[in-house]
């Protein structure tokens, strides 16, 4: 389970990590593709306005400034036919000098253009047989002129580009239009985030630029802008984006939320279950131990009885009075002992299911302690130990239980003596502190481990030593007393240090 576990977690790293690699990718492409789209526009806009200018001061009929002419002129004639055939081939050559069109070329006001046309004609004239002479009106004329649209705008191209080839860029194009362009291309590629620009000449940044553009060759894209007839250029067109990396995560973000999720919760199932097998686990070994706790506590009590009850069915115990009464009171003892053993864990369950009925009436801790004292005073005495009491608190009025808060201390008050190799030292002491009261029950006994207090108050827990406890009990009554003073609004823990005793702190709500 474990290594299913971590595959998957592996496997969706993965596939999160591949998603976001190819978003990249395609994010590359898109601006590469917007880059080179915006480049041709802005040339093919700067090439159609200079030309349309062009043509349009064509068309206005301007007269050329010099006009060269070259051509061939082919006569023919033909004695079947009687015709004579004029051929006429020339190239016409117009210069014009004028102002200029388009751009401010380095400061001059005027530009020479020359436009080449060509001009094809053919007369047929028919020779007169009675007057031997040649008809002045031709018989036919066939005439072709044509101005080479395709070549002259090549040519025308080439020229305009080795004309504006180092032109200054911020001349021939503004800051806002670069930004018109790419935010448009952008939007088209689905490219929709802030993004920084700007047109670089021979790596130094030129004024076509946005406020905020910084050139990191990391996150830069770039194209040539402008090329030459060489298909070469000294213009970069750079731009980034400051939030590439969030916009790229928006769009695998629903996705990615929901594999997180979905494995989140497969940690949760699958922790949880590890939880609970350890946890039952746990509990079947305290449940072993707890039944090897209350067989040994009944053990002893039931061979007492046995053993009472054998030696008074002897024929000379009969008479003997005094030992019978000594023996019915160890049988009565032992009986009871083993009766509060089952009440005990009687009362835990009621607890858990919250079937115990427990009635509060005012009472005074400082009386409480007194009784609870009074029950294991004989015990403490008769292993020559001491309960000192300091009850400084004004107040001690509680809402408790008085039959069920006296068990709660005299289990710690037990405790205490139990877990005294030597003889027990227990201080009792009591004090207000706003409206609450604080009981601390002291001793200098064996202590516990920081692991053995967060788990002391739990059911069924008992320390012990290997698989031998050395204090007889069944782990019940620590919980009781936890759940008790829980029942009455309190609250209860625990300090001690290995070896230096315990000290147990109860506190209550006082009512006035």
């Amino acid at each position: 389970m474990s290594l299913s576990l971590i595959g998957i977690i592996f496997v969706q790293i993965y596939f999160i990590d591949n998603t976001l690699t190819n978003e990249k990718r395609q994010f590359t492409l898109n601006v590469k593709r917007s880059l080179s789209n915006v480049s041709k526009l802005v040339e093919d806009r700067e090439f159609k306005l200079f030309s349309d200018k062009y043509q349009e001061m064509l068309n206005s009929g301007k007269s050329p400034d010099t006009t060269n002419i070259r051509g061939i002129l082919l006569y023919s004639y033909d004695d079947v036919s009687n015709e004579t055939t004029i051929y006429q081939n020339g190239i016409l050559e117009e210069s014009f000098k004028v102002p200029s069109l388009f751009f401010d070329i380095g400061g001059l006001d005027s530009l020479n253009i020359s436009r080449i046309t060509n001009q094809k004609e053919m007369k047929v004239f028919k020779k007169n047989t009675f007057e031997n002479a040649i008809n002045i009106a031709p018989e036919k004329t066939i005439s072709e002129y044509r101005r080479m649209d395709e070549l002259d705008k090549k040519m025308f191209e080439i020229s305009y580009r080795d004309l504006f080839n180092n032109y200054p860029i911020y001349k021939r194009i503004s800051t806002a239009d670069v930004k018109t362009f790419l935010s448009r291309q952008f939007n088209e590629n689905g490219i929709e985030i802030d993004f920084e620009f700007a047109i670089y000449d021979k790596d130094l940044a030129t004024k076509v630029q946005s406020s905020n553009f910084d050139l990191d060759p990391a996150t830069t894209y770039g194209v040539p802008m402008f090329l030459n007839n060489n298909n070469e250029s000294n213009f970069n067109l750079y731009v980034n984006f400051p939030e590439r990396q969030k916009f790229l995560w928006s769009s695998i973000l629903t996705m990615t939320a929901l594999s997180i999720i979905f494995t989140l919760i497969i940690i949760l199932a699958y922790t949880n279950a590890i939880y609970q097998i350890i946890k039952q686990r746990q509990i079947s070994q305290i449940k072993t131990d707890f039944i090897n706790n209350m067989t040994h506590e009944f053990k002893t009590p039931i061979a007492t009885i046995n053993l009472a009850l054998d030696a008074m069915k002897n024929p000379k115990m009969i008479n003997d009075k005094e030992k019978t009464a000594r023996y019915l009171q160890m049988i009565k003892d032992e009986n009871k002992r083993m009766h509060a053993q089952v009440e005990n864990v009687l009362r835990i369950s009621k607890l858990e299911r919250n079937e115990l009925n427990i009635s509060k009436d005012r009472v005074k801790l400082h009386d409480l302690i007194e009784d609870a004292i009074s029950h294991v005073e004989l015990i403490v005495e008769d292993r020559k130990g001491y309960v000192k009491c300091d009850l400084k608190a004004e107040k001690s009025s509680v809402l408790a239980n008085e039959t069920h808060f006296t068990n709660v201390l005299v289990n710690i008050l037990d405790n205490a003596i139990k877990y005294s190799d030597d003889a027990p030292k227990i201080d009792v002491t009591t004090e207000n502190v706003g409206n609450n009261i604080i009981l601390k029950i002291a001793d200098h006994g064996n202590g516990m481990s920081k692991q053995v207090q967060k788990r002391v108050f739990e059911k069924f827990y008992r320390e012990h030593t290997g698989n031998v406890h050395n204090v007889k009990g069944h782990g019940l009554g620590l919980a009781y007393v936890k759940r008790m003073v829980d029942d009455h609004q309190g609250h209860v823990s625990v300090e001690s240090e290995k070896g230096k005793g315990s000290t147990f702190i109860i506190k209550l709500p006082l009512i006035s």
